[in-house]
């Protein structure tokens, strides 16, 4: 398996999961297009995209660090016609960008309701028309949305129906894109089956007690990895981290929890 010479649009790629998977990518050789808005350190969420693309150069790919807000259509046009300048194509587009509030109806105001929706669901479509024209010019053109199984229970939607109808939102298109491109796009989501240890987990949603019960952002990253080097025709799947790895052989999960021998927090939707 092998990503080398391989272009990825990453939306949301300057930390996190998106991070991770664009470094997984670059130990190949592969290009990473960093897609992501952050240009100046946050005082909560370290990482801007010049120092992932430099993280990504060091690990041995190239990198294109772009400006992108993605509810943004006029920018994300522009980077794609970038990447594709620079890389003469694209290959793979992770739609990974995510807003979240865990709120109530009552508790969710509409600014929140719409920044969700626009970054979720909006912005996934949005990037996912502009990359599909060149993903189909690939020889293994794939769209990874990070997004949950569409389990249709109250219990996911009752405590922030906002959110969850956000990134629901996400796996829609999934479910719609798989369909309409099957045998020349693979399209799938990826969701994790416990929560991962990311800056925004530890800063925003529970704290470094809530990031010591889950596991290292590499284990997405290394599932992400498994399922571009799958064949186009595995597509329209609502993928979990730790069965695409243990399909690939992988029996140590161990290896990515954040505080060995500590239980699990399973994360939402699974």
């Amino acid at each position: 398996m092998s990503l080398a010479g391989k272009t990825l649009f990453i939306s949301g790629a300057s930390r996190g999961i998106g991070l991770a998977i664009g470094l997984r990518a670059a130990r190949d050789g592969a290009n990473v297009v960093i897609a992501a808005k952050t240009t100046e350190p946050h005082p909560k969420l370290p990482g801007t995209i010049y120092t992932a693309a430099d993280e990504i150069e060091k690990a041995g790919g190239k990198a294109l660090a772009c400006v992108v807000d993605i509810r943004d259509e006029a920018q994300v046009a522009l980077a794609v016609k970038q990447a594709v300048e620079k890389f003469g194509g694209i290959d793979i587009l992770v739609n990974n960008a995510s807003a979240i509030s865990l709120t109530d109806t009552l508790g969710t105001s509409m600014k929140r309701y719409d920044l969700m929706h626009h970054i979720n669901t909006r912005g996934t479509f949005l990037c996912s028309q502009l990359c599909l024209p060149h993903l189909l010019k690939s020889a293994n053109g794939h769209i990874l949305n990070i997004s949950p199984p569409l389990n249709m229970e109250e219990r996911w939607f009752a405590p922030h129906v906002a959110y969850t109808m956000a990134k629901f939102g996400m796996s829609l298109c999934v479910l719609g894109m798989a369909g309409e491109f099957r045998g020349r796009v693979a399209v799938n989501a990826l969701w994790p089956r416990t929560v991962i240890d990311t800056s925004a987990v530890r800063n925003l949603l529970g704290g470094e007690g809530v990031a010591g019960q889950g596991r290292t952002p590499e284990i997405m990253a290394d599932a992400a990895y498994a399922i571009f080097n799958r064949p186009r025709s595995y597509t329209g799947n609502f993928a979990i981290d730790e069965e695409v790895l243990r399909a690939e052989g992988v029996t140590d999960l161990e290896q990515y929890a954040v505080t060995p021998g500590a239980e699990l927090l399973p994360d939402f939707f699974v």
